[in-house]
């Protein structure tokens, strides 16, 4: 919940980001990279991060995104300019997205493939119900404060969750040790002995949190510190104007090496917290140039997407040059996991029908959501209500209905199956998104209208298909690969959602430009007044709202192809579904 509160909350941040960091409103391109940074930062390492934790456990990866995303949250909250939130928005985007397949990853460890359906339910009730509760944070928060609190927060949280975390301990953190599933060979006969259990690491914890705590000092120059006639110079740059050379960042600088070489000494049997020997073995066992490639493919078609301005083109205008990039890098991918030892995709593995329904349909999902999150905001704002926070209030009603449906969807697929909970839930939104398709200027407004159930349906039936998706593909693959499995849905619901949004606008657009070409011009229609024209307006407004009305009707043909796609390949392992047997067996 904390990684998905994070990505909505700067939404209502953004304007007095760009205001403290001297961007004007004016130009809400040129904050567009905070946005791209942090959905880079979620979507690239995703893979890589997800067989990660299949291979050294959950419990170390989850821990090492906690940090990264309270760092990230530390160089937010403290950013001055534009490279220093892009940064820090970054790393949040890394640590708080490799939450997410490590925590899904945990519960199929946890449960067996039967009894799946609740838990993950659950935990994707819990995840959506960050997207409601993020931008109601955010409001609350500067309502009284700024926009760098939202960030400093998410310190204490973090540590809250970690220790929560490390309280538990739940047995699914540990890494599954199976050379059939891995395709890893055994470790060989002749090795180290390991430290005793419960030997801890006194001097590498001591570098570790001390250079933590100096760079995070470095990078928050908490004020009465930092302007300080005596403790100020340790800000200080010491050569030139690089907040690099300051006194507290060469200190932080010189216990990262100290840290990299403590963990580089002493054998197996001597305890350290950060095993840098064990980096060679591990990049191998996680296949870390096939990582590599793929982060690159899957960055650069973020950057190629959510940098686009869908008034001119699908694309951006760097695509023409980091498409065909992302096009090579694939093609090497390709290549490499048909010759790794250990690949990071073991393709044999996720050929499973089951597997390749719940990508694609999760594509199509994330298409149609981000319609929903994008255009139900503007049509709020078009027709019935003129600030942002109410247009927020209405796309609430959908928002507050998705985790009730993960937690309902999570129940019946258990009962029912795989297969007919997703096609009851997509079929849902979809007649949903059908009924948005015929909305006018006053079906939103204060009030009880039929619109509400309308927005509750439809975010009724994008919760119920959560559970669903999730329980078909990590029932397709071995424990071993849970992770990265996990990680793969995190991945295809994000690239649906970025390709979504610039196709469907770009449809919708085509349909306004249709419509806006057989407006008069407010000279023919108000020639006494034509810069104060009431009936343009009109019209205009009409063009705009036909251009909202085409991207949902588009949205409703994208979770209809998911509704069909979980129909034809959402089944267990060996066709073992669930509602299916119940239906042969007349149960």
């Amino acid at each position: 919940m904390l990684a998905a509160a994070d990505t909505y909350v700067v939404v209502l941040a953004l304007p007095a980001i760009m205001s403290d960091i001297g961007l004007s409103l004016d130009h809400l391109e040129a904050a567009t990279p905070i946005i791209s940074g942090f959905l880079l930062g979620y979507v690239a390492l995703l893979p890589l991060l997800g067989r990660l934790s299949d291979i050294v456990g959950r419990g170390r990866v989850f821990a090492g995104c906690l940090l990264v995303f309270a760092f990230g949250s530390l160089v937010t909250s403290s950013a001055q300019d534009l490279t220093g939130a892009v940064v820090g928005r970054a790393l949040q985007g890394a640590g708080g997205g490799g939450l997410v397949p490590v925590t899904l990853a945990i519960v199929a460890d946890l449960w067996p493939a039967g009894r799946r359906g609740i838990p993950l339910g659950v935990v994707g009730g819990v995840q959506e119900l960050g997207a409601v509760l993020g931008p109601l944070y955010g409001a609350a928060i500067l309502s009284f404060s700024t926009w760098r609190l939202i960030f400093w927060l998410n310190l204490p949280l973090t540590a809250l969750l970690g220790a929560g975390f490390l309280l538990s301990r739940p047995a699914g953190t540990e890494p599954v040790r199976a050379a059939a599933d891995t395709g890893v060979e055994p470790v060989p006969r002749s090795r180290p002995r390991r430290a005793p259990a419960g030997a801890v690491d006194l001097p590498g914890t001591l570098l570790l949190v001390g250079t933590l705590g100096l760079g995070g000092l470095a990078v928050a120059a908490p004020g009465p510190l930092a302007d300080s006639a005596l403790w100020g110079v340790l800000w200080g740059p010491i050569a030139g104007d690089s907040a690099w050379t300051t006194p507290l960042a060469l200190a932080a600088l010189v216990g990262a090496a100290l840290s990299i070489a403590w963990g580089l000494t002493g054998d197996g049997g001597a305890p350290r917290l950060l095993r840098f020997r064990r980096l060679p073995e591990i990049w191998s066992r996680v296949d870390g140039l096939g990582g590599a490639l793929l982060a690159v493919v899957l960055g650069f078609v973020v950057i190629s997407f959510a940098a686009a301005d869908p008034s001119r083109g699908l694309v951006a205008p760097a695509a023409v040059v980091l498409l065909p990039v992302a096009l090579v890098a694939a093609a090497a991918f390709a290549v490499r996991e048909t010759r790794a030892r250990a690949p990071l995709l073991p393709l044999g593995e996720l050929r499973d029908p089951a597997a390749v329904g719940a990508l694609l349909a999760n594509l199509a999902i994330g298409a149609g959501l981000m319609a929903a999150l994008v255009d139900v905001p503007i049509f709020a704002r078009a027709t019935a209500y003129g600030s942002q926070l109410g247009a927020a209030l209405v796309l609430l009603r959908l928002l507050a209905a998705v985790p009730v449906g993960a937690v309902l969807g999570g129940f019946l697929c258990e009962r029912l199956g795989y297969r007919v909970t997703t096609l009851l839930g997509m079929g849902l939104t979809t007649a949903m998104f059908v009924l948005m398709g015929g909305w006018t200027a006053s079906s939103l407004g204060p009030g009880l209208r039929l619109s509400d159930p309308v927005l509750a349906g439809c975010g009724l039936g994008f919760g119920l298909a959560i559970a669903p998706i999730n329980a078909a593909i990590l029932g397709a693959v071995p424990a071993a690969r849970h992770g990265l499995a996990a990680a793969l849905v995190v991945v295809a619901r994000m690239v649906g959602m970025l390709v979504g949004i610039s196709l469907l606008t770009a449809i919708g657009l085509h349909r306004y430009y249709q419509e806006a070409t057989t407006i008069p011009s407010p000279a023919i229609l108000c020639p006494g007044h034509p810069l104060s024209c009431a009936a343009y307006n009109s019209l205009a407004q009409l063009a705009l709202l036909d251009e909202l009305r085409t991207i949902f009707l588009a949205a409703a043909v994208c979770t209809g192809a998911a509704g069909a796609i979980g129909v034809a390949m959402l089944r267990r392992r060996g066709g073992r579904d669930p509602g299916a047997m119940a239906a042969a067996l007349g149960a």
